[in-house]
C-alpha cells in the first residue's frame, strides 16, 4: 500500500512537471505574425453578444472553466459528441452550459482572416476574458499557443469538474490536482459573482439537508425562506441569481454574501470551514475587494494554463465543434 501511495505521488508530480512545460510555452503576442488582428476580432465579436445578452459573460467564463478541468484547456468541451462518442459537453455536469455560439461567431470571423492559425482554446480563453471585463470585471493578458484536442470523452466530466455540493476538504484535493492552490480556489469562486443556477441544483439544501426534510444550517434561515419562495419543492426549471441584484456586474459582493451565509452552493459555503479561505472570505467583505480583481487576473491566467496543448501535440480546429 505504501509503494502504491509513493507510485501515486510520484506520477501526479511528473504529470504536474509535464503540464508546467506545456504551459511555459505559452507567450503573449504568440499570434503577432501569423494572425496579427486577431485579438481586437475576439473582443469585437465577443462585444456583439455581451452587450446585448450580459448574462452570456458568467456562461462564457464557466464554459472556460469546465474546459480546463476536464483534459485541461484544451477546447475539449466544445467538441460534439459522435455516433461512437458521448462528449463532454453531453454529460450531466455540462448540460447547462452556455455559450458556444458566441466560440463558433468568434472562430469564424478570426477563420476568414487567419485561416487555420488560432486555436479553439485559446479563442475560449480570450473570450472568457473579454466578456468578464465588458461587465466591469478585470482585465488580465492571455498567454496564448494553445492548440486543440482531439478527444472529449463525457465519462471524464464528474471525476474532474468541483460538483456545487464539494466540502472544503474535495475543493482543495481537486484544485491542487490541477496545479491550483488554495488562493486560487477562494479567488475562482469568486467568479460566482456573476450568472445564475437552477434550483435544483440547491434544493436539497431548503428542503432535504440530511434526509429528514431539514434545511441546511449553514444557510442563513431568512434567505432559505426566500429561497423556497422562488424554488419549489421538485422544480427542475426555475433558476436564481447568484448574486442577487448584481449578477450581471463582476464585483466583489460575493464574498459579503458568503460571509452573511447567503450562497447557494455547499461548495460557496464551504469556503468558511478552512482557516485561509474564511480570512480571505472576510477581508475581501469588510475591505470592499481590495485585492480581488487583481487576485483574480493572476489565478484566471494560472487555471488557463492547465493542461495546455502545445508545439505539434493536437490541432488547429477549422470548427470548434469538430475535429479536422
Amino acid at each position: 500500500m505504501a509503494i502504491q501511495k509513493l507510485l501515486s505521488l510520484l506520477f501526479l508530480q511528473f504529470m504536474l512537471s509535464l503540464l508546467l512545460t506545456n504551459a511555459k510555452s505559452l507567450k503573449l503576442g504568440f499570434y503577432n505574425n501569423t494572425c496579427p488582428n486577431m485579438e481586437d476580432i475576439v473582443f469585437k465579436t465577443t462585444y456583439r453578444y455581451i452587450s446585448r445578452a450580459p448574462t452570456l459573460a458568467a456562461a462564457l467564463l464557466r464554459l472556460h472553466f469546465h474546459d480546463c478541468f476536464v483534459r485541461g484547456c484544451d477546447g475539449s468541451v466544445l467538441l460534439d459528441s459522435t455516433n461512437n462518442n458521448k462528449a463532454e459537453k453531453d454529460e450531466f455536469p455540462n448540460l447547462s452550459l452556455r455559450g458556444f455560439e458566441v466560440i463558433d461567431a468568434v472562430k469564424s470571423a478570426v477563420e476568414k482572416k487567419c485561416p487555420g492559425v488560432v486555436s479553439c482554446a485559446d479563442i475560449l480563453a480570450m473570450a472568457a476574458r473579454d466578456a468578464v471585463s465588458m461587465i466591469h470585471g478585470p482585465y488580465w493578458d492571455v498567454p496564448t499557443g494553445r492548440r486543440d484536442g482531439r478527444r472529449s470523452i463525457a465519462a471524464e466530466t464528474f471525476p474532474n469538474l468541483p460538483p456545487s455540493s464539494a466540502n472544503i476538504t474535495l475543493l482543495k484535493q481537486m484544485f491542487a490536482a490541477k496545479g491550483l492552490n488554495v488562493k486560487d480556489l477562494v479567488v475562482l469562486s469568486g467568479g460566482h459573482t456573476i450568472g445564475v443556477a437552477h434550483c435544483k441544483s440547491f434544493s436539497e439544501r431548503l428542503y432535504d439537508f440530511s434526509g429528514k426534510g431539514d434545511t441546511d444550517p449553514s444557510l442563513d434561515s431568512k434567505y432559505a425562506e426566500k429561497l423556497r419562495i422562488k424554488c419549489k419543492p421538485g422544480d427542475a426549471s426555475a433558476i436564481v441569481e447568484m448574486d442577487p441584484g448584481s449578477f450581471k456586474t463582476f464585483d466583489e459582493d460575493y464574498y459579503s454574501l458568503v460571509s452573511n451565509r447567503r450562497v447557494l452552493f455547499k461548495s460557496d459555503a464551504a469556503l468558511l470551514n478552512d482557516k485561509y479561505t474564511r480570512n480571505y472570505v472576510k477581508l475581501q467583505a469588510a475591505t470592499h475587494g481590495s485585492s480581488f480583481a487583481n487576485d483574480f487576473a493572476r489565478s484566471m491566467v494560472k487555471m488557463g494554463k492547465i493542461g495546455v496543448l502545445t508545439g505539434k501535440a493536437g490541432e488547429i480546429r477549422k470548427q470548434c465543434a469538430f475535429v479536422n
